[in-house]
């Protein structure tokens, strides 16, 4: 998404329309682009010819796509040689400060190590087990309604969507009243072809709905993460900053999760194996869920990074002041990596992906994420043993372009 924020900024400022994306370099879209579930060939013969290759872009910057297994590792590792900083994007890429997201995401040493301090109490997994119940309940729930549905149900609409955004709500500690506009707020902020300045007006009221909460858990602080922040932390988390951090969370914890659930869902409806295994078997559950992480990885690409330094990775020299997009979908079917990474396989002990990033940015909600999973899929086998897909599979439209994979629907049958 910042992709894409960042290009048609500057693009716009030159006086092109806001559909202009397509703008972009074939080479630098080559990463977002899927057939199905699978990355398209370029990016698997990228990967097999030149894992690092560089990309020139307009407007004088220069980019490297990093798309093998232990080439990416090396980058996300390296704190001292690559910086997230958001004032390269403000400065090189045509945004302005004021757009920074706040959050984890854009941030070095020790900005980040502050701001990481002040998130991990809340995602240990003794803190996050308090949320388990209500997980469930959720599950539940929304398994109810779909089963009181008549006729066929699409599955992004009735389970994938609410699931990770009400977690995210008893996460955050917002007000139940407020929950419906939260969700409708949370999927905007992946709309990339609302024109060039939908993204930045999704981000804008979801920080002005933030600094909202922020002040009323000044004035009562909750049980949920803002809460805990305020009693623990006090005035020492400026509201600015602390609503960024929630907005960080909504960004990151929502339409990936939301993505996962629904195409994990369609993995299961195309692997019969894997759909009666999971049913009762919480082993053959957590196993499908690493499985399927790595093999659909649905954040495609880490946030940039740029070389604070000349940086050899693989061999290749990446000049002081570049940026480097890794791919995560590349590396983690890349078979120096997992042989026959290109197959989906229920038994396979997929340890080490990097669905979730590495290094010191590596997802913080990782866990809760796992903890959805692993709820929301044996639930949904075993409450319809009998759903299949409503559509022929060739007939479901994808994401194009998307920071964030996914499918627009997902329309099942819910019995036989």
């Amino acid at each position: 998404m910042w992709l894409g924020r960042s290009y048609l900024a500057r693009i716009q400022k030159r006086g092109i329309g806001p559909g202009t994306i397509s703008l972009l370099p074939d080479a630098l879209l080559m990463p977002l682009r899927r057939d199905g579930l699978d990355p398209v060939t370029e990016l698997t013969a990228r990967q097999a010819e030149e894992p690092v290759s560089k990309v020139p872009l307009p407007f004088g910057m220069d980019a490297w796509v990093v798309t093998g297994h232990d080439a990416v590792k090396a980058v996300l590792g390296s704190t001292d040689g690559f910086s997230n900083d958001f004032t390269h994007l403000a400065g090189n890429a045509g945004v302005v400060e004021e757009q920074h997201p706040g959050g984890l995401g854009f941030s070095d040493p020790p900005v980040h190590t502050r701001l990481r301090r002040i998130l991990t109490p809340e995602f240990t997994m003794r803190r996050l087990r308090r949320l388990t119940p209500r997980i469930d309940a959720l599950v539940e729930e929304r398994l109810d309604a779909m089963e009181a549905a008549d006729g066929p149900v699409d599955l992004v609409e009735a389970f994938a969507l609410p699931i990770p955004s009400l977690t995210i709500c008893e996460l955050l500690g917002v007000p139940y009243e407020d929950r419906n506009d939260f969700q409708q707020l949370a999927m905007e902020r992946f709309d990339l072809f609302g024109g060039a300045t939908a993204p930045f007006g999704a981000m804008s009221a979801s920080m002005s709905y933030f600094r909202d909460v922020v002040k009323k858990q000044r004035e009562n602080p909750g049980d949920g993460l803002l809460g805990m922040i305020v009693k623990e932390h006090g005035d020492s988390v400026g509201d600015d900053e602390l609503a960024g951090l929630a907005d960080g969370v909504l960004t990151g914890g929502f339409e990936t999760t939301a993505s996962m659930l629904a195409l994990g869902s369609l993995v299961l409806l195309q692997d019969p194996d894997a759909f009666a295994r999971i049913a009762h078997d919480e082993a053959a559950a957590a196993t499908f869920v690493e499985e399927a992480l790595r093999y659909l990885t649905v954040v495609q690409l880490a946030f940039p990074r740029f070389a604070r330094e000349d940086v050899e990775i693989a061999g290749v020299l990446i000049p002081k002041g570049d940026m480097v997009l890794c791919s995560l979908s590349g590396a983690n079917r890349d078979a120096a990596f997992t042989p026959d990474g290109g197959r989906f396989d229920a038994h396979r002990k997929a340890s080490g992906h990097l669905a979730f990033g590495y290094g010191i940015h590596r997802c913080i909600g990782a866990e809760l994420a796992r903890m959805e999973l692993r709820a929301a899929f044996p639930a949904l086998v075993r409450r319809f043993p009998e759903m299949r897909l409503a559509v022929p599979a060739e007939e479901l439209a994808f994401r194009k372009l998307s920071i964030v994979y996914g499918v627009e629907s997902l329309p099942v049958r819910l019995r036989g």
